[in-house]
């Protein structure tokens, strides 16, 4: 497969959401965000065959980490994963591996470093993923013990995607812009963390029938609960409250991202746009779990593609008025979020 046909239809298929993103993206920087995306779904579909032993899927996560490191010259081949896939699309990123690779060879050397370094962390997260819910089903659950592996979790495979774009649009973008560094690259990961609790607090039922429970058991057992229970949904009520803090915790996060968002140059229109999306679409959903019951692999939340296309539509349209704009995400108590901008 060419390369354009990597980054354009192939990625649409794996992901029309991140698609729209990085459609909107600038140029300069769309190559090496697409082509750290598509190796990150590459190496998140083969930790998810659930087909294969968790053994065959950790050698084979281990070698294209390899792979991508630079540290393995052999070619991979992944025709036998493919054939496992239900997905037509997720079959093609295996069966594609090797010219996925190709272009991370012909980045500048800095823009490989950078997609290295995230896939790295990324591929950290997947094979703990793996290692810990491996022999995990409905019949014998695991969860994850404490919040600092929850926070650990969504560090490695999503908060660390913040830093890397922040440091991606930085060098390509505005290198010259006085910047709060420290600032962005802190609510970068927290905007990161807070997609991915939103990812967990959406499918808690559908990965409960896996085997696997995201909410810490210290904090069930707080609530007189025991992972077992959450396959319950009548058990609802009795969840809400730790729910609801979670879902709490995600707002927070993605109220650091909007401040994340307008601390960039306001004359980078694209990327605000970019950043604004998904974390419109997060909230959205974090709405609807308020008012559903998480434990009912029943009530699938999903924000569907026109109700997408219209937050996408009112961003642009409220853009050009910073208020407006700024009421899209308002702050705790309806106040605008507040954001350091540029350095004096």
């Amino acid at each position: 497969m060419e390369e354009t046909d990597l980054l354009t239809s192939l990625l649409k298929q794996v992901s029309r959401s991140f698609y729209l993103t990085l459609r909107v993206l600038p140029g300069g920087i769309r190559k090496p965000i697409g082509l750290a995306y598509l190796l990150a779904r590459t190496t998140d579909t083969i930790a998810d065959t659930g087909l294969v032993a968790p053994e065959q899927r950790l050698a084979a996560l281990q070698d294209l980490r390899e792979r991508i490191q630079g540290r393995r010259d052999q070619p991979l081949d992944f025709g036998g994963l493919a054939r496992r896939q239900a997905s037509c699309a997720e079959a093609a990123l295996l069966e594609n591996c090797e010219a996925s690779l190709a272009p991370l060879r012909g980045l500048p050397s800095a823009d490989a470093q950078l997609v290295r370094e995230v896939l790295e962390t990324i591929n950290s997260g997947q094979e703990l993923d793996l290692r810990r819910f491996a022999g995990a089903s409905a019949q014998s659950l695991v969860a994850l013990n404490t919040d600092a592996e929850l926070d650990d979790y969504t560090y490695r495979v999503a908060g660390c995607v913040g830093e890397f774009w922040t440091r991606i649009c930085r060098a390509h973008l505005f290198p010259e812009a006085p910047l709060d560094m420290a600032f962005l690259l802190a609510n970068g990961v927290r905007f990161g963390k807070g997609l991915q609790l939103v990812n967990i607090l959406r499918d808690v039922a559908e990965d409960l029938r896996h085997g696997r429970c995201y909410l810490p058991a210290e904090r069930l057992a707080a609530s007189a609960l025991k992972p077992w229970d959450l396959l319950q949904p009548a058990n609802e009520p009795q969840l809400r409250p730790l729910y609801h803090a979670y879902l709490d915790r995600a707002e927070a996060h993605l109220r650091a991202g909007w401040a994340y968002t307008n601390a960039l140059p306001r004359w980078s229109v694209r990327v605000r746009l970019a950043c604004a999306w998904p974390i419109l679409i997060g909230r959205e959903t974090l709405k609807r779990l308020r008012a559903g019951n998480p434990l009912d692999p029943a009530q699938r939340i999903k924000i569907s593609r026109p109700e997408v296309r219209q937050l996408m539509l009112r961003s642009v349209l409220r853009y050009p008025w910073p208020a407006a704009w700024q009421k899209m995400v308002p702050a705790e108590g309806g106040k605008p979020v507040a954001s350091p901008g540029l350095l004096p």
